[in-house]
């Protein structure tokens, strides 16, 4: 349904906003084609039914603007990045963006557009949501891995770093106490993912059936047998349980009602323990080196410190921003989060560092 607005001849403002709304239509359609071109099957054919959704708002916007719709309005630099990236890459980070983007719609709040837009883009968001899922979850145990390594290599080594510094002691005693504590914490970090998910796997997996319990099928009775218990143990209702026992013992295969049988392997969640272990000691390598950075190229004193703390700084604000986009949160917020975070806990160990520096003295 068009506006009532729509007879009117519409402000200089109005075609602004027009003309950014058809460039952010054919931009979004344009990433769904390339991400689109990237896939098969199903994901494909989801990813073109959203580029011809968009295609059609951008009718709506054409309509509207008539003449004004030329000459054709330019594309953000940050949209063309977003194109460029699901060409090349067609990853579970961008679907993230075009989930927060389809989310933040306009429309709703703008009475130039319909309500059936504005319902298309809130849909669109679920989508994506939906597309991005099987992603995440893939993603989620090395990239958990990679995340806190990464914090905790610059949050600890920074700490570490300041603390010895506020002592007062040499500056080849802070790199060197640094580096120790980069092979220290990335060893131990390592160790202990790696002992996380193995355990976590492990105890996935006793979560599943005996597959020796097919040979028991045949002999129970129909009529009168353990095998409802099993399905009631796994939180059937009674009734449904039997029923179910029935329908097994009759085609004589006993399904494991887990997850997996939906499709989704919940091992996935968990991610692969070495790989897990190995992202987390090389993340947490990565980030503990830069508080060491300036050390390692000479400066000292306090010049050493602004700079590994601006530096932390930055790769914190980076940190918190991919996690943001990938969570679907506010990549500005989790970038400050993860920043005040890191900060104190470094300010802290700094005070303490000039209270033992002092007592010293």
């Amino acid at each position: 349904m068009t506006p009532s607005s729509s007879a009117a001849t519409p402000t200089r403002r109005q075609i602004r906003r027009w003309r950014r709304y058809l460039a952010d239509e054919r931009a979004e359609a344009a990433v769904y084609r390339a991400l689109a071109a990237r896939k098969q099957g199903t994901e494909q054919q989801i990813l073109a039914a959203l580029a011809d959704a968009e295609g059609r708002h951008e009718s709506y916007w054409l309509r509207r603007l008539g003449p004004a719709a030329q000459p054709p309005p330019r594309t953000s630099l940050w949209t063309k990045f977003q194109m460029l990236l699901a060409a090349r890459l067609g990853t579970v980070f961008i679907l993230a963006l075009m989930q927060r983007a389809e989310g933040r719609t306009p429309y709703g709040r703008d009475a130039d557009a319909t309500e059936r837009m504005a319902a298309d883009e809130r849909i669109h968001g679920e989508v994506l949501r939906g597309l991005a899922a099987r992603g995440r979850e893939q993603l989620s145990g090395s990239f958990r891995a990679a995340v806190f390594g990464a914090n905790d290599g610059l949050v600890s080594n920074l700490a570490l770093v300041l603390g010895i510094g506020a002592t007062g002691v040499a500056t080849q005693t802070i790199l060197f106490t640094g580096l120790a504590g980069l092979l220290a914490g990335a060893l131990s970090m390592a160790a202990g993912e790696y002992v996380s998910v193995r355990s976590q796997r492990e105890l996935l997996r006793s979560t599943r059936p005996d597959p020796d319990s097919q040979t028991a099928l045949p002999h129970l009775d129909l009529d009168v047998n353990e095998l409802a218990l099993v399905y009631q143990a796994r939180g059937m209702a009674p009734a449904e349980a039997t029923g179910h026992a029935q329908h097994v013992l009759r085609t004589l295969v006993l399904d494991a009602d887990a997850p997996e049988a939906a499709g989704v392997d919940p091992h996935e969640a968990v991610g692969n323990a070495w790989s897990a272990a190995l992202s987390s000691f090389c993340f947490f390598a990565s980030g503990a080196v830069i508080p060491v950075l300036p050390y390692l190229f000479g400066a000292s004193g306090a010049t050493a410190i602004v700079i590994a703390a601006v530096l932390v700084g930055l790769a914190l604000l980076g940190t918190g921003a991919v996690v943001g986009v990938l969570s679907g949160a506010s990549p500005f917020k989790r970038a400050i989060r993860q920043l005040a975070i890191g900060y104190g806990a470094a300010a802290a160990t700094y005070l303490l560092g000039l209270i033992f520096g002092a007592n010293l003295t």
